[in-house]
């Protein structure tokens, strides 16, 4: 079964059982999908799907640290609830041990010693962690190997 069988489904089901906010996330999810393969005039793979399914994470992730600014605790709630639902949807997500143990093989891998080799690192890195990781996370470990 596809991924986007997998949200067709789900979302039939959140239906049937009268999950509002649940059937509310997967329509959104699949409205983004929908208008990345009009934009891309193709069929998107389970891969390009996921990295649309990561880059609503990544959406949802930045609206909490501000919803948390402005006081908004009622939003912070909603917000994780909503990420709930779309973390299944992504590969299993690698510890910060792991993405460590991955950076450092890519900072031994291209030689990075400052820096300015940051951009070497990621280009190298993020093929290896993309979808399973948070890239604000995977960033902040390199700067930590790369001082």
């Amino acid at each position: 079964m596809s991924l986007m069988e997998k949200l067709t489904a789900d979302m039939k089901d959140a239906m049937k059982q009268g999950e509002k906010e649940r059937l509310s996330v997967i329509r959104l999810v699949r409205g983004a999908v929908r208008q990345a393969e009009i934009d891309g005039k193709k069929t998107l793979s389970d891969d390009e799907i996921i990295g649309v399914i990561t880059k609503e994470v990544k959406m949802r992730r930045d609206s909490i640290e501000e919803f948390e600014r402005g006081g908004r605790a009622d939003l912070v709630e909603k917000t994780k609830g909503e990420i709930a639902i779309l973390m299944p949807y992504l590969p299993e997500q690698l510890s910060a041990d792991e993405i460590r143990k991955i950076v450092e093989e890519a900072v031994t891998a291209v030689g990075a010693a400052t820096a300015k080799d940051m951009g070497k690192v990621m280009g190298v890195l993020m093929p290896r962690v993309k979808g399973r990781a948070d890239g604000k996370l995977v960033n902040e470990i390199v700067r930590s190997f790369l001082k």
